[in-house]
């Protein structure tokens, strides 16, 4: 009877220790394989989407996505014009009036800074970026970039989320996306240009 217990105790010990492991692996794998370098992608192709979030005070915006075929991650660009919230006499010159006009709050809680920011230029006007990381129980790592600018008092803010936890790769391409003649025009038509 004894031998018989120690054997059932072993097997419900090793099937714990088993599940233990296996839920560990399904846990912790997402997080190794996003830790690889993102490589640039070479001809990334944004494609519009619906705009995902409730409607709040400032509107919906325009939504598009790069999937992981064409920008080697899945990443999604929110842009949406903030009228006369934009700081009229410096515009966004630094990390702290990015800070104040990014739409963090579509993303849950504010993510983490990897970084200070930096100026940017789209079309005429100018303003800055910042990369963010966001970590999620459960999830894998992924991060955020923050990019506003302005004409006058009027800001722009798009939000990139990517599904990576370094963002400096993919950066470029959203910049020239935010550059792109669909981006332009909508903004000079937001804007009343």
């Amino acid at each position: 009877m004894a031998g018989n217990r120690s054997t059932i105790v072993a097997i419900i010990l090793g099937l714990a220790l088993g599940a233990s492991a296996g839920l560990s692996a399904f846990l912790v794998w997402p997080m190794l394989v996003q830790s690889k370098a993102l490589t640039p992608p070479g001809h990334p192709k944004f494609a519009e989407v619906r705009w995902p979030f409730p409607t709040d005070e400032w509107g919906e915006g325009k939504a598009f996505r790069c999937t992981a075929k064409d920008c080697g991650v899945d990443v999604n660009v929110y842009i949406r014009a903030k009228i006369g919230f934009c700081n009229c006499s410096t515009g966004v010159s630094d990390d702290n009036e990015l800070d104040r006009l990014s739409d963090f709050n579509l993303m849950g809680d504010k993510p983490s800074v990897l970084g200070p920011g930096h100026e940017i230029n789209i079309a005429w006007m100018k303003g800055r970026s910042r990369a963010y990381t966001v970590t999620e129980p459960y999830h894998a790592p992924g991060s955020v970039l923050a990019i506003a600018f302005n004409d006058r008092c009027d800001a722009i803010v798009a939000t990139a989320t990517v599904a990576h936890d370094g963002p400096q790769a993919i950066e470029p391409s959203v910049i020239e996306f935010l550059n792109s003649e669909i981006i332009v025009h909508w903004a000079e038509v937001t804007l009343g240009l």
